[in-house]
């Protein structure tokens, strides 16, 4: 591996070549085998955790260790990926480490009440969702810097949309996935091991899926080797420290267009996380009408069903949009589109509220899904137009924290504020939730976006 960077020259790099749909496609297929281990994860951890013995109010701090590992682990994985090569690329080698690693804690995590004599699966399965999250991460950071490596300014909307496409199709089916076993004679009442049978065999499935998509990027795209990297992204001119200390002083080098989107980032973050975790008890008690112990109870599980499938229906719609990104943002503009589909978003949270039939969450996960595109699309879009190329991995990384800081701060008050405030009732997680959605649609209009300025200018 090679260990040595710099900061490129903007001035001496050539245009890199426009790749084609398939050279897109391959690049970004591993994302989704990671967003359909995503999906399981978002739709199912909750009520494997209450069927663990978990309190509502307790899920938050359950939740918080994801976002937690995710700040540690993608600036040192970003940060080193841009510092390596070897046989098999720069990014590949982690998305191989965090597959393999992803896929072993899918298959352990349904499966923590098998040791429960020894540890409590509770706190077996929520180390599970640690180790799941950091292996997710290793795989996912890189392919963030993969995109912006290898496409120019003028097709990177094209190709985060692409990625956003392929997130959705993974997500979609992960979603969709426990409802379609339960439909085919897979039980779903908790048997030995605290989890219904529709919910292990997904997660089965889930972990051979993430291998096999991540296989197809590996052996089916590009990476340009150094000499030809450094011919598209400019030489290298003075050589930096590697370490933690270089991680530090990126941090403070941050451009004026990521510290901004980091406002955005931190109101869009703080719903998802809401969502993820408190949808299922939402529906359960204040659609289905639970209350009391309810947390094993065929009516729950039917309940979460509802909610995945709910959330199948909103990266289905994401993965349909994520297409119509590129002509959005030519009519919008990015920061316009970017917030035209946050309001969707916060329209569609705060509908919940209303929703007496659980099939009517369909509707409201419309808006979530135009939003869920954008989020996974437009800030990177406008953020890697204004990252000195030499450092993709590294500030990719470090714009994690704007995604981690807001899941902490809600791990760590949301289920206090459910508990004292909301009086137990998780629905008023949900419209705060809308609400944060709409604040950052306010907050992107003010981001300064220095790729389209550049795009304007003919300099990409």
């Amino acid at each position: 591996m090679s260990s040595t960077a710099s900061t490129p020259s903007r001035s001496t790099a050539v245009a890199k070549p426009r790749l084609s749909l398939a050279q897109i496609c391959y690049m970004s297929f591993g994302f989704l085998g990671i967003q359909f281990g995503f999906a399981l994860q978002n739709g199912n951890t909750s009520r494997i955790l209450r069927s663990f013995g978990a309190d509502v109010d307790q899920l938050p701090m359950f939740w918080i260790v994801a976002p937690l590992v995710g700040m540690i682990v993608q600036p040192l994985i970003g940060h080193y990926s841009d510092r390596t090569w070897n046989r098999l690329g720069r990014r590949k080698p982690y998305f191989l480490t965090g597959a393999l690693l992803s896929c072993a804690a899918l298959v352990f995590l349904p499966n923590s009440g098998a040791v429960s004599s020894i540890v409590p699966a509770l706190w077996i399965g929520a180390g599970m969702v640690m180790i799941m999250d950091a292996s997710f991460n290793v795989a996912m950071e890189p392919f963030r810097a993969l995109v912006a490596d290898n496409l120019p300014d003028s097709q990177r909307t094209s190709g985060f949309a692409v990625q956003t496409f392929l997130i959705g199709i993974g997500a979609v089916v992960g979603s969709e996935l426990p409802s379609i076993l339960a439909k085919n004679g897979f039980s779903q009442e908790a048997g030995k091991s605290g989890v219904a049978d529709n919910i292990r065999y997904s997660f089965y499935i889930g972990a051979a899926v993430f291998v096999i998509a991540i296989l197809v990027t590996v052996f089916k795209s590009k990476e340009y080797p150094p000499a030809e990297y450094e011919k598209y992204h400019g030489k290298n001119e003075t050589a930096e420290k590697a370490g933690l200390a270089e991680i530090v002083k990126d941090f403070g080098r941050m451009p004026r267009t990521m510290r901004q989107l980091g406002l955005v980032q931190f109101f869009s973050w703080f719903a998802l996380f809401s969502m993820w975790v408190f949808t299922t008890d939402a529906v359960a008690t204040h659609v289905y009408g639970l209350s009391g112990d309810y947390a094993k109870s065929v009516a729950y599980n039917d309940a979460g069903n509802h909610v995945s499938s709910a959330f199948g229906t909103y990266n289905l719609v994401a993965a349909v949009y994520a297409l119509c990104l590129p002509f959005v943002a030519k009519l919008l503009g990015r920061k316009g589109t970017h917030a035209f589909s946050l309001i969707a978003g916060g329209i569609g949270l705060i509908s919940i509220y209303f929703i007496k039939d659980p099939a009517m969450l369909t509707y409201s996960m419309i808006g979530v899904g135009l939003a869920w595109a954008s989020i996974l699309a437009m800030p990177y879009v406008i953020l890697s137009g204004a990252i000195p190329p030499g450092k993709l991995g590294i500030y990719m990384g470090i714009f994690n924290f704007f995604i981690t800081l807001p899941q902490i701060i809600n791990g760590i008050c949301g289920g206090w504020i459910v508990k004292h405030i909301y009086n137990g009732q998780p629905i008023y997680a949900i419209v705060l939730a809308g609400f944060c959605m709409l604040c950052a649609a306010v907050s992107v209009l003010f981001v300064y976006d220095e790729g389209a300025v550049k795009i304007k200018s003919g300099l990409s």
